[in-house]
């Protein structure tokens, strides 16, 4: 340990001949450590909730969207599968047909969108297919069975066994004028993906089923796609955009849910921003604890000076003094952050409404990179919070402060 540090950790640590600088310097360390706390558990959280919303949300719909630019439904799907397929990173292409019905259960009705799928190939790549709530997938070929999703199921009053009525929003034409379409399908399975809003709006059938039902033919809704790495989207989208017809329409995840993404990274970095003003606040402490020990200390740093010691380890000493406050202060801070976390994800502290927020409490997720970001903001404000005393102590006149010793 070279001198300068060591003089610095007997300053920190030895007692005071005015108790005023102890207790300014220990407002200092907890400044900086409730600030650096704050910040852990606002990132954390942010972080938390908006990884939960976003694996939810693509655990329950595709990562993209080929649709019709028409309206009419994609014609001769097979072919537009069998290209999609080829680009690298696509992991996944099913055909979808879908249109929004009225679902009449044994107590009330509820509408929704019903869904019609390949059972056989979409339960291979979504893990909430192979794990219903209730019951179990209908068969390929059935087509008067129905998978409804938990909230909806629960709304209408539909168990496994039970009859539904669909009606459909299209009409077909009657000898009394146009009828709407109806149809009973028998509720196979129930469905949950922990997403709320896909819960109570979805129910599922076969896609043969569907397509006759909407009276699609040969065409379907649109083709949903999964890919390996949803970061990658726009780039695979901008290549599907290639390969397809121009009639196609490419929507990726990204696309369909910018604004909610975008407002929650807006959210964290004024968060950030905010919080840090507390670290600040801490800051000026260290420099009012400083300026306070070099008038307490001009004695010393005059022997100091008056032996040899060089301006640059003065400054040293009183620049060790500061970072030291700072590097406590953040390591307190962190330690209580991960405490708080863990004590939130255990407990689950903070619980919100499921029909909002579309889960049931909000997750704490430490990423090591945001971790890291406090740190140094951290330590940064500390160290800059010392140049003006350390400065100032170096500039001591040895003359003057051994005066009058």
């Amino acid at each position: 340990m070279n001198y300068e540090l060591f003089i610095a950790t007997r300053y920190l640590k030895a007692k005071r001949k005015q108790a005023f600088i102890s207790v300014i310097t220990f407002i200092s360390v907890l400044g900086i450590a409730i600030g650096v706390m704050a910040l852990v558990i606002a990132l954390a959280l942010i972080t938390g909730f908006q990884e939960d919303v976003q694996d939810k949300i693509l655990g329950a719909t595709s990562h993209i969207m080929v649709s019709d630019l028409g309206g009419e439904g994609l014609a001769d799907y097979p072919d537009l599968i069998s290209r999609a397929s080829k680009i690298e990173g696509v992991q996944v292409v099913s055909p979808v047909a879908w249109d929004m019905v009225l679902i009449t259960g044994p107590y009330r009705s509820r509408g929704a969108m019903l869904k019609g799928i390949d059972f056989l190939l979409d339960r291979r790549h979504y893990s909430w297919l192979e794990k219903l709530e209730q019951g179990s997938l209908p068969e390929p070929a059935a087509e008067g069975s129905i998978v409804l999703g938990k909230e909806i199921a629960f709304a209408v009053g539909a168990g496994v066994g039970d009859w539904v009525t669909v009606v459909s929003a299209s009409s077909r034409l009657s000898p009394v004028g146009l009828f709407p379409r109806m149809k009973k399908f028998q509720v196979a399975g129930v469905f949950s993906t922990g997403l709320y809003e896909f819960d109570s709006t979805t129910a599922l059938t076969g896609l043969q089923a569907a397509q006759k039902y909407f009276r699609l033919e040969n065409r379907v809704s649109h083709l949903q796609i999964k890919i390996d790495d949803i970061f990658q989207a726009d780039r695979i989208g901008e290549r599907l955009r290639r390969v397809l017809p121009p009639s196609a329409y490419v929507t990726t995840w990204m696309e369909l849910n910018r604004p909610l993404f975008s407002a929650l990274k807006l959210e964290k970095n004024i968060m950030f921003l905010t919080i840090t003003l507390i670290v600040l606040v801490a800051a000026l402490n260290i420099i009012a604890t400083l300026i306070l020990m070099v008038m307490e200390k001009t004695r010393d740093i005059g022997v100091l000076m008056a032996i040899g010691a060089p301006g640059r380890s003065i400054r040293k000493i009183f620049f060790l003094q500061g970072a030291m406050i700072g590097v406590i202060g953040t390591t307190a801070g962190l330690l209580l952050g991960f405490l708080c976390c863990w004590l939130a994800n255990t407990f689950k502290l903070i619980k919100v409404p499921v029909d909002i927020y579309q889960i049931p409490y909000v997750p704490f997720h430490v990423k090591p990179l945001d971790v890291l970001m406090i740190v140094g903001v951290s330590l940064a404000i500390s160290l800059l919070s010392t140049l003006f005393p350390s400065h100032r102590a170096s500039r001591v006149d040895p003359v003057i402060a051994l005066k009058y010793e």
